[in-house]
């Protein structure tokens, strides 16, 4: 009989043990990791111009395990939405960050480069297939409003942003899209980008708990102002997706 209650107890406790395990690994999941959280840092004292910050957070993406072309490549995405200025400026930092650490005897690992494109597509279809992924709506939704008042930059986004940019697989669409929200909260402004990118952020696998985490990440880089409108935004995302 001491055995046999022996053997429930031990199986009990492994059991214990297991259940705890996948509720740790859920909570894992729910987070934003550290070097997401970077990502989103970076994105948003880049944007801001907040170089000495950005420096502080260029090191600690790298110490966090950043490569260095996962966050060239960030700084290079950024332009899209704030500029080549604010871009170029996040660059130059970034290159005198990796010549300061380098001096300091640290070697940062380099990471991927981009793969080569193996589509024989046009640009624009590509393109225009990486928006529908994003967005999981039909082509024609995009048929009206600027794309039909300017023409011209309904094909620079599809062949330029879309394609040239988000097709580079040196980051995910996930850490592509908190690149995005992540400038768009820092200049403010550009509610409805924001709004629409946030949903994108759901459709590639980002959660409403780690959206608010963003949110979190922005109030204790930028401030509350910022912080606070990209809160009303998400909320309305997350209202409208129930």
């Amino acid at each position: 009989m001491k055995c046999i209650y022996t053997t429930l107890i031990l199986i009990l406790i492994g059991l214990f043990g297991i259940v705890n395990a996948q509720q740790t690994s859920s909570d894992a999941e729910s987070m934003l990791s550290e070097k997401q959280r970077k990502i989103v840092a970076i994105s948003a004292y880049a944007a801001k111009g907040d170089l000495p910050k950005l420096k502080t957070e260029l090191n600690n993406g790298l110490d966090a395990g950043l490569t260095i072309n996962q966050i060239k490549e960030s700084l290079v995405h950024l332009y899209a939405y704030c500029g080549f200025p604010r871009s170029l400026r996040g660059l130059q930092t970034l290159m005198e960050v990796v010549d300061e650490r380098k001096a300091k005897g640290i070697t940062d690992e380099r990471g991927a480069e981009a793969s080569p494109i193996q589509d024989d597509r046009s640009k624009y279809e590509r393109g225009t297939d990486i928006l529908v992924k994003l967005t999981k709506l039909p082509p024609e939704a995009f048929k009206g409003g600027y794309a039909e008042f300017a023409p011209e930059i309904e094909v620079f986004l599809k062949e330029h942003l879309f394609a040239d940019l988000f097709e580079r697989d040196v980051l995910t669409y996930a850490e592509r899209q908190l690149v995005t929200v992540s400038v768009l909260a820092s200049i403010g402004g550009v509610e409805p980008m924001l709004r629409s990118h946030l949903n994108n952020c759901l459709n590639v696998g980002l959660t409403p708990n780690q959206l608010q985490q963003f949110v979190g990440v922005i109030q204790s880089t930028l401030g509350e102002k910022e912080a606070e409108a990209a809160q009303s935004v998400l909320d309305e995302v997350l209202k409208n997706r129930k």
